[in-house]
């Protein structure tokens, strides 16, 4: 193609003297160029592109004096060739007039054929998808040497960023048997091996440690054991940046003056890398002087607090500026944060280095404070479904308030963790969240960039287990709306937009088993204050019924049914993390013949009413994965003491006798029906954990829980109802009613509760926990943190036991295991997870190692 080109123009300037063209019988002379005036031009050969578009490309129009042969006609074929749309142009002398003065001209093209599809091959159905969003190139466009070098250049800058550093891309090129002048491009990818870094080899570092400039390297690893959660892939971009950043572990030692004297990226290996970095570390640096100038609002003394640097300190310049702007952990205050968190946005910083002198460094940090920023506008985009009043109820920054720091970023923590939107998404600096200042006014706009995700789950499910069919239906709505209830339009299928939570779920497998359950929390009661209102109902019915010989046997049943209604309202002091619930609980238990040491007693109706009052205090940074913050709660429950009260007794004969006082009451007479007609008992709980980020996504959990159900009256005893039943994975069973279910992995279930003798059950036995402590350590690495699937792997440490009194309570006798897991989050279906846990306490060592399958949140 360059060819024919190169020929049409040496054809028309570059000619030898002697050479004559005539063209329909029209003789050019090259050795005498001669003005002509264009009389007109026409154009062959075009088939996508329009006459008056070539024209336009070419610059020769009706009426312009040029040349021929010159440097017109050249510049002509120059110009269409570079739109590299053509094969092949071409500019000829179709006539003269009859004075020779007036020439037409022909512009003869040959179109470059059209692609009819493009493919790439060799590369997964997922990069596929990335790589054609890339090169954007669409069928009916020309191929051309430029389109191939760019598209093969995009490919491999797309693989050299996943660690494919040695990718090679190759253009198939096939006429379209089907479409005239057409063609189809393949472009074949072959990425060769993923290159990893093998080692780092730091050289010059006398007073610094390898450790530590590996960690300050962020993106370029190397296969060290320290680095097992990082990718080990080679990335040039990166590795720019982190020869950069590697001088901050020197500066953080006080070597101001360290460089890099070379480095070098080499192959050992064909698919492994070893990188030689070699440092000049310089003089060791010392603070010696330090002044503030230009601060008005606060002291030095205030501001020397938090910058925490005093004269003789290591000449620490990374740390200072952290003091100063942030940028280290995110509990850690800073200066520029205090200003912000009194209004003064604009305020600037600036530290300067006025005097060096041998080791030491006179440093002077100029502010200008500026005025106070008062909120503007506050924006919120993408809540297609979810009502914007939802998402304002929840921040801290409101229209004509003064702008500040920590509300701006609680106000992203609470979007985050409303669970309507992608938690991912609104934390991210880059897209999530912009702020505007507007410094002529000293106004401020604060945007919020929220992407909606799926929240409602539904289950159907049906299972054969116990030669019985049993079948699930449930539906949680989790941005319900009752406000647009009677709006038209509104059922598709159910009205939302107004975080409302609405829960109905049915199980049964006829007359076997029944379970009914429903739920709705309102999240801020009358809309106007942070006071939420939750109500519930449920009932469950199971029995022994069989059919044979054609009867029906009902002998054995157990029912539960009962109402809950709390309120919670959001507290301002100590803080406003706070939040207080109270809580009013009706059940009642009916048993008829029931046995298997289920509860303590088998026979009776038991009701249990009762106050509880809950002070929680929830600070993570998002539901699902949180990374920082920390969740306490401690909790109470009360029935009124119903044994106080009492003055009657049972003698042997089961006759109700008067007595002075209910210290009088002997209850081994009383049948269960009448002992625990009335349950009592106080109920004290408390769980802390704490969330901490290590390394990137790395986190640390740590939770600690303790458990205690008392009594009133000794003689009347422990609650029946209410207990904790420890061990296992945590899921609820048919044997699990009035009591409350504590995971501890590596342990089968309910193996580490008290099994105890009760003289009012028919097998003679019955759980008896009424006393448990869990500690658990977890570190977790997310796989997938999308808006679709949240999933992240663990390993764990736990231990825990479990009392039948508190008087044999000892923290420190505890069972322990250990062991890895996976979380998958679905949005449809919710929290999914499956542990192996290893149980070295376990008498049984064959029963050691156990597998634990959960749904839910599990605590």
């Amino acid at each position: 193609m360059k060819i024919a080109q190169t020929l049409a123009v040496l054809a028309l300037a570059l000619a030898p003297s002697a050479l004559m063209a005539q063209q329909q019988g029209v003789e050019v002379d090259y050795n005498n160029p001669r003005q002509v005036i264009v009389g007109g031009v026409k154009v062959e050969g075009n088939t996508y592109f329009k006459s008056q578009q070539i024209l336009s490309y070419s610059g020769l129009r009706e009426g312009q004096e040029i040349t021929i042969p010159g440097e017109e006609i050249s510049s002509i074929v120059e110009r269409l060739w570079l739109q590299r749309y053509f094969e092949d142009v071409a500019v000829v002398v179709d006539s003269l007039d009859a004075t020779r003065d007036t020439a037409y001209f022909t512009i003869k093209i040959q179109e470059r054929p059209r692609v009819s599809r493009w493919t790439f091959s060799g590369v997964k159905s997922g990069e596929r998808k990335d790589i054609e969003e890339r090169v954007n190139l669409r069928p009916g466009r020309e191929f051309s040497d430029y389109v191939e070098k760019t598209t093969a250049d995009i490919v491999k800058r797309y693989y050299a960023g996943k660690g494919f550093l040695q990718c090679e891309v190759t253009a198939e090129v096939v006429r379209d048997t089907i479409i005239s002048n057409a063609i189809q491009v393949n472009f074949a990818v072959d990425r060769g091996p993923k290159i990893k870094v093998k080692d780092i080899n730091f050289i010059g570092n006398d007073h610094v440690k390898e450790f530590k400039l590996a960690r300050s390297m962020k993106k370029t690893k190397s296969n060290k054991i320290y680095n097992f959660f990082h990718s080990k892939k080679f990335d040039e971009k990166e590795y720019l940046n982190d020869k950069r950043s590697v001088l901050s572990a020197f500066n953080e030692e006080g070597y101001r003056d360290a460089r890099i004297v070379r480095d070098s990226v080499y192959y050992i290996e064909p698919d492994r890398l070893a990188i030689d970095i070699v440092f000049d570390e310089g003089d060791k640096y010392y603070f010696r002087d330090i002044t503030w100038t230009g601060n008005s609002i606060y002291t030095t003394d205030a501001l020397n607090s938090i910058l925490g640097i005093k004269k003789g300190d290591v000449y620490d310049r990374v740390t200072m500026d952290q003091r100063l702007f942030g940028g280290g952990k995110q509990t850690d205050y800073d200066v520029s944060k205090l200003y912000k968190d009194n209004g003064y946005l604009f305020m600037t910083l600036t530290p300067v280095e006025t005097n060096i002198q041998n080791d030491s460094v006179d440093v002077e940090l100029r502010i200008s404070e500026g005025k106070q920023a008062v909120l503007d506008d506050v924006i919120i985009n993408g809540n297609d479904i979810t009502n914007e009043r939802v998402i304002r109820r929840q921040i801290f920054t409101r229209p004509g308030y003064l702008f500040t720091q920590s509300d701006f970023e609680r106000s992203i923590r609470e979007i985050a963790s409303l669970g309507q939107f992608d938690a991912e998404a609104i934390m991210d600096h880059n897209t999530g969240w912009s702020v505007i200042p507007n410094q002529g006014d000293n106004t401020v706009d604060v945007v919020y960039n929220v992407t909606e995700k799926p929240s409602s789950q539904l289950e159907l499910s049906g299972g054969w287990g116990g030669n019985t069919f049993v079948a699930t239906v449930g539906v949680s709505f989790n941005n319900f709306s009752t406000r647009r209830m009677f709006e038209k339009g509104a059922w598709k299928p159910v009205p939302l937009g107004d975080a409302q939570n609405l829960a109905i779920r049915f199980q049964t497998n006829g007359t076997y088993y029944t379970a009914f359950s429903a739920s709705f929390t309102e999240p801020w009661l009358f809309g106007k204050k942070p006071t939420s209102l939750n109500i519930g109902a449920y009932y469950t019915r199971q029995t022994d019924s069989y059919l044979a010989l054609n009867f029906y046997s009902n002998n054995r049943e157990m029912d539960v049914y009962g109402i809950s209604a709390s309120l919670g309202t959001r507290l301002k002091w100590p803080d406003n993390y706070f939040v207080l619930y109270h809580g009013l609980n009706w059940q009642t238990y009916k048993l008829r013949n029931w046995y298997s040491g289920y509860f303590i007693f088998d026979d009776g109706i038991s009701n249990n009413i009762n106050y509880s009052l809950t002070l929680a205090r929830n600070s993570t940074d998002q539901m699902i994965y949180p990374r920082q913050g920390s969740d306490f709660q401690f909790s109470v429950q009360l029935t009124p003491p119903f044994s106080l009260l009492r003055r009657h007794d049972f003698d042997s004969d089961g006759n109700k006798v008067q007595v002075a006082s209910y210290k009088d009451i002997n209850y081994d007479n009383w049948s269960s029906r009448e002992r625990f007609r009335w349950i009592e008992y106080h109920k004290w709980k408390f769980s802390g954990a704490v969330y901490t980020r290590l390394v990137g996504d790395l986190v640390l959990m740590t939770r600690a829980q303790f458990g205690y159900l008392g009594y009133y009256n000794r003689n009347w005893g422990y609650s029946p109802f209410e207990g904790f039943l420890l061990g296992g994975d945590g899921m609820s069973g048919y044997n699990t009613y009035g009591s409350e279910i504590i995971a501890m992995r590596g342990y089968e279930n309910y193996s580490l509760t008290p099994y105890e003798p009760s003289k009012y059950n028919s097998s003679g036995y019955a759980y008896a926990g009424n006393v448990y402590d869990k500690f658990t350590v977890e570190l977790r690495y997310p796989v997938i943190l999308q808006p679709s699937s949240t999933i992240f792997v663990l390993a764990f440490l736990e231990g825990g036991n479990c009392w039948s009194d508190i008087r044999d309570f000892n923290p420190f006798q505890i069972k322990r295991s250990a062991g890895v897991g996976v979380r998958i989050f679905l949005p449809m279906i919710g929290l999914l997870g499956v542990d192996w846990g290893y149980g070295f306490d376990n008498p049984v060592q064959s029963n050691r190692s156990q597998f634990h399958f959960m749904i839910g949140q599990q605590f």
